[in-house]
């Protein structure tokens, strides 16, 4: 590869990165200006998934800053998956773009799979690579694997050794910057810890809300099933009782006809009696 053709896409890697996290901080500004203070109103709010996928894209981005740019300062290498930064930009974009985005996990899907494998196959492939590249490798090497001689000279060697192993200004504000990162990173990882508890917390009381209903409706439905036995039983007998008395009341009827026939064949004999004694 040319080298100057190198050093420009290492350049416009390391400005992509940069003006990445600009974007993003522009977004999140943009969205926390319109959110309200309160916590349990941003919950139920419009944009809160907006917040929810910033956030996690701050998370992913002070990780890859943690990673990478600690050799990208020290001009080791250039900040090498390119990918994720475009990735980085669709998910902004997309957030910008949408008014009812999808939830968190799904829009981040991708981006977490293509930053943790750059960030694993980094640690593993590439930085044993670049530790060797750095200043104070060889230094160490020295001092570990050879033991000096006694004397003024291996003092002074001894001393100009540490002289050069002394960190500058530089360095140290370098150092401090990492260090501020760091606690960035850490901070956003805490707040998305405290967020999933909370979010964990409120299923727990959703699924013990649904379990007393449950327990509820099932005593209901006990209670429902003893009335309808109760009122089946007293159909049944009121069933049984109008037909014993349909048959009563058969059997009723016919007896007056039957003591009437009885007493018109008595009456017979006495009234033809009467008119032989007449004639």
């Amino acid at each position: 590869v040319c080298k100057r053709m190198d050093l420009v896409c290492q350049r416009m890697l390391n400005q992509g990165f940069l003006k990445v996290e600009r974007y993003h901080n522009l977004c999140q500004k943009q969205v926390k200006a319109q959110l309200p203070r309160r916590e349990s109103e941003r919950r139920n709010h419009s944009l809160a998934r907006h917040a929810d996928i910033l956030a996690a894209v701050e998370t992913r981005l002070s990780l890859l800053n943690m990673t990478f740019m600690k050799y990208v300062d020290s001009n080791l290498c250039c900040f090498i998956p390119g990918k994720v930064i475009d990735e980085i930009y669709r998910v902004l974009r997309y957030v910008n773009s949408t008014r009812a985005p999808q939830r968190a996990h799904e829009v981040l899907q991708e981006l977490r799979d293509i930053s943790s494998m750059a960030m694993e196959y980094f640690d593993e492939k590439i930085v044993p690579i670049l530790k060797r590249k750095m200043p104070g490798s060889d230094v160490s090497g020295r001092l570990i694997g050879t033991a000096p001689v006694p004397g003024p000279s291996a003092a002074l060697t001894t001393m100009q050794l540490f002289s050069k192993q002394s960190p500058s200004r530089q360095e140290v504000t370098k150092l401090q910057q990492q260090v501020k990162a760091n606690g960035t990173g850490l901070t956003a990882l805490k707040r998305e810890i405290s967020e999933l508890r909370i979010k964990v917390q409120e299923q727990q009381k959703q699924l013990q809300d649904q379990d007393q209903k449950l327990l509820e409706q099932t005593q209901i439905i006990g209670e429902q099933n003893a009335r309808l036995a109760e009122l089946e039983r007293k159909l049944r007998e009121v069933m049984e009782s109008t037909v014993g008395n349909s048959s009563g009341s058969g059997s009723n009827e016919q007896s007056p006809r039957k003591r009437r026939k009885a007493v018109d064949s008595t009456d017979c004999p006495r009234k033809s009696k009467r008119l032989r004694n007449r004639k």
